[in-house]
């Protein structure tokens, strides 16, 4: 049965950064993903994952969807679970944001909290919310979601790349996105690909934690990405290109989004375009490079990421 705010998920505008774009730069474009109902992209993966699972029986009407999440995700599912009457319980941590943890109490959701060490995001805090998300999902009735290893999610984004592509007057030369759960990367590079074969594709993720370039894991504080271990739907051979952000250059550039572009965004957000910015000097003026705007800021203004 259609769900009116369900039926607004997706169909987000796409603009064109101009300010923070140097001259003689490929043209800069990117999907404003926090007009969807939540806010943020994860709406579209949070309703193809419990869409499926419902449609295949794994998660009976009135049941529980369990979840380890950053809060992006689960704020995501959440909505889902309100919307379509199931109930809510997500592994949570005091690394991520407050606004993120009252968004999904506000929703219906419990949370149970994993402690992190000094609110920095490591392999360990990861692993630990994931065992504890698993423990929890053995009650009758509940439904672990586990988006790390759940196939499903890379279908919610293909309309995103049909979307990009379309929005952008059919012109997509590069396409540049941080990976969390590598779901939206190989999902929207995949709609891409149908177009234009030779689409070259950027993954984004942290410096201090840089994984998918070969390195040791590290603490950052970049939320939502940058898992401390290779994602298990990870598919390097589908990318061209991986480029590491720093958590300092991200934050700097989410702040210079709001104030040069009036784009109110959050770090994976900052951390996409400075990639992309690289991309695009690169290719040089004639081509078109695009990313995503992630989530909204107002989900980060109770951290240090607006207060420089």
């Amino acid at each position: 049965m259609s769900n009116p705010i369900l039926d607004a998920i997706g169909n987000t505008p796409v603009v064109e950064l101009r300010r923070v774009v140097p001259p003689g730069s490929a043209r800069v474009v990117a999907k404003l993903e926090p007009a969807n109902p939540t806010g943020s992209m994860k709406d579209r993966v949070a309703l193809a994952m419990v869409e499926q699972a419902a449609a295949d029986g794994r998660l009976p009407p009135g049941g529980t969807v369990v979840e380890y999440t950053a809060g992006t995700t689960g704020v995501s599912l959440a909505l889902i679970c309100a919307a379509r009457g199931y109930r809510a319980h997500f592994v949570f941590s005091d690394a991520f944001s407050e606004e993120k943890r009252w968004t999904m109490r506000g929703y219906g959701a419990e949370l149970t909290d994993v402690q992190s060490d000094r609110k920095r995001i490591t392999a360990q805090l990861i692993t630990t919310m994931i065992a504890t998300a698993h423990e929890l999902s053995r009650r009758p009735g509940h439904w672990f979601c586990d988006q790390l290893n759940n196939r499903d999610g890379e279908a919610g984004y293909h309309l995103l790349g049909e979307e990009l592509w379309r929005q952008s007057g059919g012109r997509v030369d590069a396409f540049v996105q941080a990976v969390g759960t590598a779901h939206s990367i190989h999902g929207a590079a995949h709609a891409l690909r149908r177009h234009n074969p030779r689409l070259h594709v950027v993954a984004v993720e942290p410096a201090e934690s840089a994984v998918l370039s070969g390195q040791t894991p590290g603490s950052h504080q970049i939320e939502g990405i940058g898992i401390g271990f290779l994602p298990p739907l990870w598919r390097r051979d589908e990318v061209n290109e991986v480029v590491p952000v720093a958590t300092a250059d991200a934050k700097a550039m989410a702040r210079r989004l709001a104030r040069e572009e009036a784009i109110f965004a959050g770090t994976s957000t900052g951390a996409n375009v400075v990639a992309a910015l690289r991309t695009a000097q690169r290719l040089g003026a004639g081509a078109t490079v695009a990313t995503i705007i992630i989530d909204s800021g107002l989900r980060y203004v109770s951290t240090d990421v607006f207060r420089s």
